[in-house]
């Protein structure tokens, strides 16, 4: 029994009986894999509500390999106790990239290993993890204090991006131009720096294979902010 009174045994069964039929061939399209129910993050937030943070629960049901489970995991990882050895494990068993790019990302983004493993993940020759890497730092502009943050070393991301973006694998280039963004929009003394690299970089190509889902235009994007005057503006947490 985990901390806050559930078993992963419990939830799995519960999660089999919520799948949508409709919702998962929609995911399936988009790149889940089985074992997978198809259970509505809606639904999964609902036990987020219940049980809060659980370290131990969030590792079982990660370990069970289920697609929904283990996204819950995330959800309901508690950030401070998740070790780095935790995190290179849950990054190699990740079974598809909305686990790795946001699953995994988030919650590593909001550990103490968040900028060491996104450096990390990011030099990989893996497509999957290196995508996840640039995930990690974009979570970690996001959630991070700017005095918690190394500015010249992202400085230097964005030029690392600038020159090396177009030539990277698909996935990668996706999760880079997302990283652009999020140094835009959450990072308010690089904002201008990314935005000019956006400009440079300019359409982002992207195989997003049967779907209708489309690259944003990192500049465009950054503006939309700006205009609501939200720059620099940090989220409460990098997960939803």
């Amino acid at each position: 029994m985990s901390a806050s009174g559930f078993t992963a045994e419990r939830i799995v069964k519960e999660l089999a009986k919520l799948g949508s039929a409709g919702y998962k061939r929609t995911m399936l399209n988009h790149g889940a894999v089985e074992p997978y129910f198809g259970v509505k993050i809606s639904e999964l937030k609902k036990y987020q509500k219940k049980i809060k943070k659980d370290y131990q629960l969030a590792i079982d049901l990660y370990a069970s390999g289920i697609g929904d489970a283990m996204y819950l995991a995330g959800l309901i990882a508690d950030e401070d106790r998740m070790t780095k050895k935790d995190l290179q494990r849950w990054m190699k068993q990740a079974s598809w990239e909305m686990i790795s790019d946001y699953t995994v990302a988030w919650v590593a983004a909001e550990s103490q290993f968040g900028r060491e493993l996104g450096l990390e993940w990011i030099d990989s020759d893996d497509e999957r993890v290196a995508a996840a890497g640039w995930s990690t730092l974009s979570s970690m502009v996001a959630v991070k204090p700017d005095d918690e943050l190394n500015l010249k070393e992202l400085e230097k991301l964005i030029g690392r991006v600038v020159k090396t973006i177009h030539a990277s694998p698909n996935r990668a280039r996706y999760t880079m131009n997302g990283f652009i963004i999020a140094v835009g929009c959450y990072v308010a003394p690089l904002s201008e720096k990314a935005v000019a690299a956006a400009e440079k970089i300019g359409e982002v190509e992207v195989d997003m294979g049967d779907t209708s889902c489309k690259v944003p235009a990192a500049a465009g994007y950054i503006a939309k902010v700006a205009k609501m005057k939200r720059i620099g503006r940090k989220r409460a947490t990098a997960r939803c």
